[in-house]
């Protein structure tokens, strides 16, 4: 009697975090009210049970989940020399997730590689939902969208509004119907096949109509990566070549077929010229983001054991503005756009190698190490910290935490990519 009961309780939480995390990923895109909802329905369902003892031993031992959990835990440490306790508090609410996240993940041991697969297949209707829409107000007014590129303004997008995470979302998307497509194509109905196809070849088109640099970035050098690898593995470099060769082509035929992308690029061209003799220029896109981040470097610098703290790197960031560039305005001060400068200024070199660290553990992780999609999914979430820093805000956070967490139960479920390809062969 009590192993029935146990049964359905078991049945009825698995239904309820299921839901919770589609309730999550709808909120990511269009509702932040929503994600927060989802997030403490799937926090309470997965915390408030009497194994918790366990889960948090599994939390501990598992070098992923415990290493995500440092991205919080150094701007916790950071509020004894932050000054601003108000911006510092904010920061700790933002990057909560990194903590809770893990936690809830370390316990989600009962969900099979069907149910990670409905979420995968929830996550692509998501986002070809929110590309739709946001397609939809591109051609209400093309023409004015398309002149306001040339002035480093984008197409308008979910999450509210903020093109670079929405881009990285819609690498990650391809990322995902290209893995479904290769790991189950021959298992799937042709229907389902058709339509992830026709998904793929929107969201890549969609890219480039967006043309954001960290989605674009992320695509092409994920995809790079993984057609090398396909040439090194299958050895058979005629047979695939041809994979490259249309990868390449891909720019060319944008410019030519989307004008959002070719006048992107024109004004890249035109904002990097003012780069070459390290000029402030009002409205600079790129010329800004350099400045910041040399601002960020020099803060890790002048306080190289412990950064100036994460409440006031915006206070000192703007000091150092003042300084060197007194004409600078208001919306040009922004923080420096790398998170390796972000923890670097905040927690000095030691929060710029712990920060390395973090990024790196994930490509070492047995057995995901050796799955090519784990590799690709993980190169795209650190290429876009480079030039960015997705892990200022709550959806950069929620996409860099649910995603890498969903992917690592994900795969540790499914068979390796090059088991699949061998026995294709």
């Amino acid at each position: 009697m009590n192993d029935v009961r146990k049964g359905k309780i078991g049945s009825s939480r698995k239904l309820v975090i299921f839901i919770s995390i589609l309730i999550m990923l709808s909120g990511l895109l269009f509702s932040r009210m929503l994600l927060s909802l989802g997030l403490t329905v799937f926090a309470g369902a997965c915390l408030v049970h009497r194994n918790i003892t366990d889960q948090l031993k599994t939390f501990f031992f598992s070098p992923l989940l415990w290493s995500m959990s440092l991205l919080l835990l150094l701007p916790l440490v950071s509020g004894f020399w932050s000054q601003d306790i108000a911006t510092w508090s904010q920061i700790l609410r933002i990057k909560l997730p990194l903590l809770l996240l893990p936690v809830c993940f370390a316990g989600l041991n009962y969900f099979t590689d069907k149910d990670w697969q409905r979420i995968a297949f929830a996550f692509l209707i998501l986002v070809i939902v929110g590309t739709g829409w946001s397609l939809w107000r591109y051609l209400e007014d093309a023409n004015s969208v398309q002149e306001a590129y040339l002035r480093a303004q984008t197409i308008e997008t979910p999450l509210g509004n903020d093109h670079v995470r929405f881009s990285l979302l819609v690498s990650i998307a391809t990322l995902t119907s290209g893995f479904l497509l290769l790991t189950k194509g021959k298992t799937f109905q042709r229907r389902i096949v058709v339509a992830l196809l026709a998904i793929t070849f929107i969201l890549v088109a969609y890219l480039h109509v967006l043309a954001a640099r960290t989605g674009l970035i992320c695509f092409y050098f994920s995809t790079l990566v993984f057609i090398i690898w396909v040439l090194w593995r299958q050895r058979k470099i005629p047979r695939y070549s041809w994979l490259l060769f249309i990868v390449l082509l891909l720019p060319f035929i944008s410019w030519m077929a989307f004008p959002t992308f070719k006048n992107r690029i024109s004004y890249i061209k035109y904002d990097l010229s003012f780069l070459k003799n390290d000029n402030y220029r009002s409205g600079s896109n790129d010329g800004n983001r350099l400045i910041s981040i040399k601002a960020g470097w020099r803060l890790q610098n002048n306080h190289p054991l412990t950064g100036v703290g994460f409440g006031d790197i915006k206070n000192e960031t703007d000091k150092l503005y003042q300084r060197k560039y007194p004409q600078m305005i208001k919306a040009d001060k922004i923080l420096p756009s790398s998170e390796w400068m972000i923890y670097g200024a905040g927690t000095g070199w030691p929060g710029f190698i712990l920060f390395s660290m973090v990024m790196l553990i994930p490509f070492f992780i047995a057995p995901l190490q050796k799955q090519i999609a784990w590799r690709l999914l993980n190169i795209s979430i650190v290429l876009s910290y480079v030039f960015d820093i997705g892990l200022e805000v709550q959806y950069g956070v929620f996409i860099h935490a649910f995603i890498l967490l969903w992917w690592y139960k994900w795969l540790g479920s499914v068979p390796k990519f090059h088991e699949i390809a061998k026995n294709n062969e």
